[in-house]
């Protein structure tokens, strides 16, 4: 099964190391508003890297989601994985195995992310319920 729809992130910096070298780390703390066939609100944390070379760098987070997916209710985790190597992008975000809980028991799936020009963040959620 497939959903898709729109979402909002709220970004809170939560350290900086500002290091004397690179990689420049961070740490964040982020809230998400999901809408469409995913509708949920989610909470987590990121951390990312810089690097000296424009367009490389790499972010993990891990967030709990809490809602509806078409009309099931429970909460699941998402972990993500994200590289920029010099501008080319690639990105997994994968359900946690056995994080589903109440009508999301069994979950399984995989998310991926598209940020339009105009700042609109989008995504498909391929998911099924075991």
């Amino acid at each position: 099964m497939k959903v898709h729809g729109t979402f909002e992130v709220k970004l809170t910096l939560e350290s900086d190391a500002h290091l004397t070298s690179t990689p420049v780390l961070s740490r964040r703390l982020l809230a998400k508003q999901y809408h469409g066939g995913l509708e949920a609100t989610a909470i987590g944390e990121m951390l990312s890297a810089g690097t000296a070379t424009q367009g490389s760098a790499a972010y993990s987070a891990i967030e709990e989601v809490n809602g509806s997916l078409e009309g099931r209710r429970g909460t699941f985790v998402l972990q993500h994985t994200g590289i920029m190597n010099r501008g080319a992008p690639s990105l997994a975000i994968t359900v946690v195995p056995d994080s589903g809980t109440g009508e999301l028991a069994g979950l399984t799936g995989s998310m991926s992310i598209t940020i339009e020009k105009d700042g609109t963040h989008y995504y498909d959620f391929e998911y099924s319920l075991g």
